[in-house]
């Protein structure tokens, strides 16, 4: 796995995390136990940091940086689905962040809030609690999301984490 340092800035992965050999953890980003980390995403907290909370997923080439003075928070037990965008943003426990979507400086994701695949949260902007985001710029879909409702997917990507640990070799 890439794992940089970046002067003072060092990384804090639990031991209880996997990091995918493919995927590249630069400075300051703390990792919880049980959160999954896969291939061609990039966390750089170069110039902030990025915390990342218990049993959450980044998935495949996901993007998440932070600024001087924003940095990005995700929750726990949150899936963050595959090509997404984070940047100076919050997302509290139990999110799902859609495939391709973009959540941009100070926007926050309240908690069993989703965001939808390709939508763009711009600056500033909640998505309140249990409701979905929809489109460019994105519009609320107000309660429109059950309690657990990501439940399953967040067991799936933990119980998936804990498998490629023991099981994934490279061949070549």
């Amino acid at each position: 796995m890439a794992v940089y340092a970046l002067g003072e800035r060092t990384p804090d992965i639990s031991p209880e995390a996997y990091v995918h050999p493919e995927a590249t953890v630069i400075g300051d980003v703390r990792l919880s136990a049980g959160s999954t980390v896969w291939p061609g995403a990039v966390l750089r907290g170069d110039y902030g940091t990025i915390t990342v909370g218990e049993r959450t997923s980044i998935q495949d080439g996901t993007v998440v940086h932070a600024t001087h003075d924003k940095p990005t928070t995700i929750g726990a037990d949150c899936v963050v689905a595959h090509l997404a965008h984070l940047e100076g943003c919050t997302v509290e426990d139990r999110c799902l962040i859609g495939s391709g979507s973009v959540v941009l400086h100070d926007a926050v994701v309240r908690s069993g809030g989703l965001v939808a695949a390709g939508a763009v949260v711009g600056n500033r902007v909640e998505v309140p609690a249990h409701a979905m985001a929809l489109g460019v710029p994105a519009t609320m879909r107000l309660d429109a999301v059950p309690e657990g409702a990501f439940a399953p997917a967040v067991e799936l990507y933990a119980d998936n984490g804990r498998r490629y640990r023991s099981e994934l070799k490279r061949l070549d």
